[in-house]
């Protein structure tokens, strides 16, 4: 499902989802979100999350994003259910560890890129594993001083 455009958005739509905020305990492999590393949920407009069983939105940690307009804090919307094309900001876990990169494509080469350029980027086949595990739908900033997330 492709995103949608402004002018197809349903103003005024009562319809609304849960989604689960997952916390900062994650292994690798891990599957699906679990009841263990929820940290709760918030609803949603149904437009915004097409696919609420493959969905969830986890807190970004770091300045790696930065040039994405993703910076430290910021609530990401990943869905599980999007295939990472070249350009796509991915969650990957990364040889265990949980991580927000740009996914590039060059040739027949994939690899994942901090989207900030004090940082490095590596092929993929570089790291000792990886699994994309979502793409980024969207994403949530606070403009104004934040509250801790509870």
């Amino acid at each position: 499902m492709s995103p949608y455009a402004v002018d197809e958005l349903i103003l005024g739509s009562t319809d609304a989802v849960r989604v689960p905020l997952i916390g900062q305990a994650l292994c690798a492999g891990f599957p699906s979100p679990a009841d263990d590393f929820l940290e709760g949920a918030l609803e949603l407009p149904r437009w915004l999350v097409p696919n609420p069983p493959a969905t969830f939105l986890m807190q970004i940690r770091g300045e790696s994003m930065r040039g994405a307009g993703i910076y430290d804090r910021d609530l990401v919307c990943i869905d599980r259910s999007l295939l990472a094309e070249d350009g796509s900001v991915v969650v990957a876990v990364v040889d265990g560890q949980l991580s927000c990169k740009r996914y590039r494509v060059v040739g027949n080469r994939a690899r994942l890129d901090f989207d900030n350029p004090e940082m490095p980027t590596f092929a993929v086949d570089e790291y000792g594993e990886v699994e994309i595990w979502g793409v980024l739908r969207f994403s949530i900033r606070w403009h104004l001083a934040r509250a801790r997330l509870s």
